[in-house]
């Protein structure tokens, strides 16, 4: 099986597992605990907190641990919306859904809303995301990288522009953390969101970063873990493999890019060479090193995903977190897309698991399966598609 589906998640790195073991085993204390079983969990969440830290440039203590992406996301808005003083939020048309659901239930409760539109590469434009501020506006979440067509955002001039009007930014950088070099001081960014099994760690575990002058209502009472934003007892053996995969990842960053970018470049190169009537989405520089979103057309995205599973390659349209729902893909339309182009895409995403000859299994299949689909497309006289 070839796996290329990596943003929607990440094989276990196996010294992640290795460090993970002891504390599903030997080591099993409640780290709220005062005896010895205790303060030993409690000292491998610290170790961990600090290895999370580490990777971003944050400190230790603007480190709050959540159960993922989707927590941290909604952590930030529902914990900020209950400031009395805030009432308007920005956010873009191509978010994840763990923002623009909690952005629609915000606006029911009477808060305003602004979705800023994006180009045709899904870039938002500084310049126009500076007409959507105003002084009632007490937060802004922008993607860093784009979960579909990887497109990474001008987060330095966005985060620049709200701390010249003193709003706070928010990122939603579950995709982007551990695949690209992030450093949130040197980016002015006020609150980050990151998630564990995008970068080789244990699902069900993640992180919100709080810079240390940001005061945030809690969305999880109980017991006052976490300093009292969120209550529960936590769960030591994830939050342990959660910090060595950030770890990893930090100590080869340089090196993996380099690694999965030059498969990225190969796939790209040989699917728009080898196959016609073939598009990249996203924007073609700044775009996370493991992405390659295509629309091919004449083709039915999901008979794609389906023939490549026969043939033991694991891709996808979208986002795994909304494939249930069935609808087009909002990321898509908002840069413009046609129904066709958006029922024609594909997403291939790499890790550093992947190699060299996959990539050119996968293209040798694709080739196949994209005629194969081709000759019962209902566009086929529309396009005339010629013989690969």
């Amino acid at each position: 099986m070839i796996y290329l589906d990596n943003a929607a998640s990440t094989q276990i790195h196996e010294d992640v597992l290795d460090s993970m073991l002891p504390y599903l085993k030997e080591h099993y204390g409640n780290a709220s605990s005062i005896h010895r079983y205790g303060r030993l969990a409690h000292k491998a969440i610290e170790k961990a907190r600090k290895q999370i830290a580490l990777l971003i440039n944050a400190e230790p203590s603007e480190i709050l641990i959540t159960s993922g992406g989707t927590e941290s996301n909604n952590t930030v808005l529902r914990g900020m919306s209950m400031n009395k003083t805030c009432n308007h939020i920005v956010t873009s048309s191509i978010e994840h859904d763990a923002i623009l659901e909690p952005c629609k239930q915000l606006a029911k409760n009477g808060l305003i809303i602004d979705y800023l539109p994006v180009d045709k590469f899904g870039m938002v434009d500084p310049s126009e995301f500076k007409n959507h501020l105003s002084e009632s506006t007490c937060l802004v979440s922008i993607m860093f990288g784009n979960n579909e067509v990887g497109t990474v955002q001008k987060i330095s001039k966005l985060a620049k522009i709200c701390n010249e009007k003193k709003i706070l930014f928010h990122s939603d950088a579950v995709q982007a953390v551990g695949k690209i070099p992030i450093d949130v001081k040197e980016l002015g960014i006020d609150l980050l969101s990151i998630s564990s099994h995008k970068l080789h760690g244990p699902k069900g575990i993640g992180a919100l970063y709080i810079k240390n002058s940001i005061k945030i209502n809690p969305v999880i009472l109980g017991g006052g873990q976490e300093n009292g934003l969120r209550s529960g007892t936590e769960n030591v053996a994830n939050i342990v493999g959660f910090g060595k995969a950030c770890e990893i990842a930090k100590n080869n960053l340089d090196k993996n890019i380099l690694y999965v970018k030059k498969l990225r470049d190969l796939l790209v190169d040989k699917v728009l060479t080898e196959i016609p009537e073939v598009t990249l989405n996203g924007d073609p520089r700044s775009r996370l090193p493991n992405n390659a979103h295509f629309t091919f057309l004449g083709v039915n995205g999901e008979d794609l995903i389906i023939k490549l599973d026969e043939y033991g390659i694991a891709a996808s349209t979208g986002s795994a977190c909304s494939v249930n729902t069935q609808k087009a893909s909002h990321v898509l339309q908002a840069m413009g897309f046609s129904h066709e182009q958006i029922t024609g895409s594909l997403r291939l995403t790499m890790s550093i698991f992947n190699n060299e000859k996959e990539i050119e299994e996968t293209v040798t299949s694709l080739k196949k399966i994209v005629e194969e689909l081709r000759s019962f497309s209902p566009f086929k006289e529309k396009y005339s598609f010629s013989k690969i």
